[in-house]
């Protein structure tokens, strides 16, 4: 899904401070929440952005093709835009009990060793999510995985439900809503990183051109810092907005979605978080699944 909103890119070069910036997030919850006070002009001080919505598979692709000055991506998408663009300390989704999580239908084998060999469906190749997954495969299923098969988030469930694959990846409210469709949890991906690690789980990060220069990243990260607060002081303020772009969600799904994945982290990512992201993409490089991340490619410029 792509909903597009006055949105101008432009690749290289630095913003005339007249000019609002070019930012693309999801329509889920926990992004129309935490944006809602900077894309609507509230915060002080701070011109309301040009917005696009879409997925994060999409903005991955903005973010690699550097087409806009803002967006939410995936951690796992890092490695191949930090050259461009600088990791916020803000603004993210990162936390503790909310990892995507592996689903079969209720007949399927409890045993994640029987994965060998199956047909998996995942959201993207290029997500955190996967990341996780393939890490945890990576031990917990030594007959290595079949075929993984991309398909959208919302038909995966689906997917697994009607036998079209023996398994599915998925992500966000769907912790919430698998039993609806008759399946079972066989792995949380959440569980198995913070019990090998200890560390929150990385999942959405945003991220800022660089060449907006050092002093505007800084008012860009207040102003994300600023609309969180806001929007924790007034839940309420941003319910109409969250509600319009939650692609029929229930409002009580909506809310639960906000409280799993808005957090301390959201506001600061601190050391631990930053430890988290170090974590995952170390990881992920030496199982060749990213490029190998320079020690200080994460640095803010505070």
């Amino acid at each position: 899904m792509v909903e597009h909103v006055r949105v101008s890119a432009r690749r290289g070069g630095v913003p005339r401070l007249t000019e609002p910036l070019t930012v693309a997030y999801s329509p889920c919850p926990n992004d129309t929440f935490v944006f809602h006070a900077w894309a609507h002009g509230l915060v002080p001080g701070a011109t309301a952005p040009e917005v696009t919505f879409a997925d994060i598979d999409i903005t991955n692709g903005l973010a690699e093709r550097g087409e806009l000055d803002v967006l939410k991506i995936s951690y796992a998408a890092l490695p191949w835009v930090l050259d461009e663009y600088v990791l916020l300390p803000c603004g993210g989704a990162l936390g503790r009990g909310c990892g995507p999580l592996v689903l079969t239908g209720p007949d399927a084998s409890a045993d994640p060793a029987e994965l060998a060999g199956k047909v998996v469906a995942v959201p993207s190749e290029r997500s955190t999510a996967y990341l996780l997954f393939r890490l945890w495969a990576a031990k917990a299923v030594p007959g290595g995985l079949g075929e993984i098969r991309v398909l959208p988030f919302h038909e995966i469930m689906p997917a697994v439900r009607d036998g079209r694959v023996d398994a599915g990846l998925v992500i966000h409210e769907a912790r919430f809503t698998y039993g609806q469709y008759g399946l079972r949890c066989l792995a949380d991906m959440g569980e198995a990183w913070e019990a090998d690690t200890g560390l929150p789980i990385p999942l959405g990060a945003i991220v800022a051109r660089r060449s907006l220069g050092r002093e505007r990243l800084l008012g860009l990260a207040e102003s994300l810092r600023t609309s969180v607060r806001m929007a924790w002081d007034d839940p309420a303020a941003s319910r109409g907005y969250v509600l319009a772009h939650a692609q029929e969600m229930d409002p009580a799904v909506a809310e639960q979605h906000i409280g799993l994945y808005v957090n301390e982290f959201t506001a600061d990512l601190g050391e631990s978080g930053h430890a988290a992201v170090r974590g995952l993409l170390t990881r992920a490089a030496a199982e060749g699944l990213v490029p190998a991340v320079a020690p200080d490619a994460l640095a803010f410029p505070g």
